[in-house]
């Protein structure tokens, strides 16, 4: 790994606008997953560091907040600009740690810079309301910073899920605490680096790398000063955070697990439909919250759609994400694959059959084979439980009634699919589906100017778009009264 600006290779905490080692001098390991190489030894940081942390953004806040916003997004303008001008060296950085190939990290970069390029824009445009006036008062409504804010974020996209937090909480005058994850912590840190490049003001916004999440986690939830929760990862953490949270009734915003179903009719555009749910499924080694969990294809074209579908996964290349030929890397840890075998053995063990792949790869422990199954069924687990990982169990519907019933047929809702040419129905299906996000021939949905979010138990609130600020935004009543004097 051999980046153009070795200063952006930072293992210490950023903590009240300086570099530091925790303060017991402890360090956690950091590998890569391709090779198990040992990429740096992170400062491990606890309790005492949090404290400081939190303490520091809330002191930054007080004048950040008062800076007019064109102020403050010169400053988000800044920050994307060097984003841009460093994509390589912060694509290799997350390819080394987290696996997915060079080709991915480079759009996430982009993708992340997105988000401080259109919240830069946004945070100028925080309006307010007025209220019918009568003879002797007004009434204004008025929306303010909710104060200092805590984040906490995954490890499958270390870099744009930090930029989607952190710039619509800078752009509308608050202050950020985050905790990145433990597996990609020198994504996060490279992005503060070029934050403090940028001239975001000491404090204002602090990363703690750790291994002990609980500790950290803990004081972010519990510290009275933090006003804000926002945290990207699975369902069961979220509902232990929001638990936490509620003793001081703090706002959470919970971006949390999906099962997103592909629901491919016999009209849809056959190539249309394998090319989607190809990119959606095995996008970043199936290690997104948003991917084809679930692919529901109508009986009429079932058989088709397995054949060309199969024949394409045969074609990836799979290896170490530095490699230009590979197009899909590891999983994150031997963890991962563990856990997504059991899967795929508990689905062969009830009837299922592998039509390629089923297996670890030679490759090493965090390699899985990319899979495709085929006879399965609805009590499985690979239809229940978010797979989160390079296996695509391909079900059968009969009726539209069918797959709406099949698709909403989990406690999740953050994304759904369907494909199909009739227009009636992409209608009548997208309004009948439980999610917060759906996509109608198409599966690459995301961008920073959509709503990103879902409803059920996959979170709650919006990411990006204009709706994105709310979340960081508290909405004051002034009634102003005695007019008439």
């Amino acid at each position: 790994m051999q980046l153009k600006d070795n200063s952006l290779f930072k293992t210490q905490a950023f903590i009240s606008g300086e570099w530091a080692n925790s303060d017991n001098n402890e360090t956690f390991p950091v590998y890569n997953p391709a090779t198990g190489e040992l990429l740096a030894e992170v400062a491990n940081v606890g309790l005492n560091e949090t404290r400081r942390a939190i303490k520091s953004a809330h002191t930054a806040m007080a004048s950040w907040r008062e800076l007019p916003a064109k102020a403050r997004c010169d400053i988000l303008e800044r920050w994307h600009t060097l984003m841009l001008e460093n994509v390589e060296d912060l694509a290799l950085l997350m390819t080394a740690e987290q696996g997915k190939p060079l080709f991915e990290s480079r759009g996430e970069v982009a993708y992340g810079a997105s988000f401080i390029k259109w919240f830069a824009e946004e945070g100028k445009r925080v309006y307010g309301d007025t209220m019918p006036a009568t003879s002797d008062r007004r009434s204004i409504a008025i929306k303010q910073p909710i104060g200092v804010v805590a984040a906490i974020t995954p490890w499958n996209f270390p870099n744009a899920m930090i930029a989607r937090k952190v710039a619509p909480a800078l752009a509308v005058g608050c202050a950020m605490v985050l905790k990145p994850a433990a597996e990609t912590p020198l994504s996060a840190l490279a992005l503060v680096e070029l934050a403090n490049r940028a001239g975001i003001p000491p404090g204002l916004f602090s990363v703690l790398p750790t291994s002990d999440a609980a500790t950290v986690g803990n004081e972010m939830t519990s510290n009275t000063i933090v006003k804000k929760v926002t945290f990207t990862g699975s369902t069961q953490v979220g509902k232990l955070l929001m638990k936490q949270c509620a003793d001081t009734v703090k706002r959470t915003s919970m971006e949390l697990g999906g099962n997103a179903p592909i629901i491919i009719f016999d009209d849809a555009d056959l190539d249309l439909a394998v090319s989607g749910a190809l990119i959606s499924k095995y996008r970043n080694s199936g290690q997104t919250c948003i991917c084809a969990n679930r692919i529901i294809v109508q009986a009429g074209i079932y058989d088709a759609f397995v054949k060309k579908f199969v024949a394409a996964v045969n074609k990836f290349t799979i290896g170490n994400g530095l490699d230009d030929k590979t197009s899909h890397g590891p999983v994150i840890t031997a963890k991962a694959t563990i856990e997504i075998h059991s899967k795929v053995q508990s689905a062969i063990a009830e009837g299922a059959v592998v039509e390629t792949g089923g297996n670890f790869s030679e490759l090493g422990e965090c390699f899985y084979q990319p899979t495709v199954l085929t006879n399965v069924n609805d009590q499985m687990r690979v239809f229940r439980e978010e797979i989160f990982g390079p296996v695509a169990p391909i079900f059968k519907f009969s009726t539209e009634e069918e797959a709406i019933a099949m698709a909403n047929d989990t406690e999740f809702g953050l994304a759904a699919y369907l494909y199909t040419e009739h227009m009636g129905r992409c209608w009548r299906v997208s309004e009948a589906l439980e999610y917060g996000m759906v996509g109608v021939n198409e599966t690459a949905i995301s961008s920073e100017v959509i709503p990103f979010g879902g409803v059920k138990e996959s979170g709650q609130g919006r990411e990006g778009s204009k709706y994105g600020l709310d979340d960081y935004l508290e909405i004051k009543y002034i009634c102003i009264g005695g007019l008439q004097r």
